[in-house]
């Protein structure tokens, strides 16, 4: 049989499993939007951005497969992991969620997933 401890232990174990399981169903409900802000070159990198707008230009890396979109002016990298399987063409109106990173002296958003590249079509 249980000791009262053992019984309190147990509910607050429960407790905090429920809220854990919940917040993480309200924040993959909920998206990154809400917690990325408008891309600048002013932002550091680690940032989490967005920016918004049409496809000007789409490049694939010699090496590995990686794809390079120009959006806006703003360079966006897109892994191949991430990349394989997506249709982008020039003219697409996108929606990019990403991290703001530092390559050869200028700044870039890096796509972490698929869901964070939306075609507005």
């Amino acid at each position: 049989m249980l000791e009262h401890q053992e019984k309190v232990a147990f509910l607050i174990l429960v407790g905090i499993t429920v809220a854990v399981i919940s917040a993480n169903a309200v924040l993959g409900f909920v998206g990154k939007q809400p917690f990325a802000r408008p891309f600048s070159e002013k932002v550091p990198d680690g940032e989490l951005v967005i920016v918004e707008g049409n496809i000007s230009q789409v490049s694939i890396t010699h090496s590995g497969g990686n794809m390079v979109l120009l959006v806006d002016n703003v360079s966006i990298f897109v892994p191949s992991q991430v990349a394989s399987g997506m249709s982008i063409e020039k003219g697409d109106p996108v929606k990019v969620i990403g991290t703001v990173q530092t390559y050869q002296g200028n700044k870039e958003i890096v796509v972490g997933s698929a869901g964070d590249l939306k075609i507005l079509k």
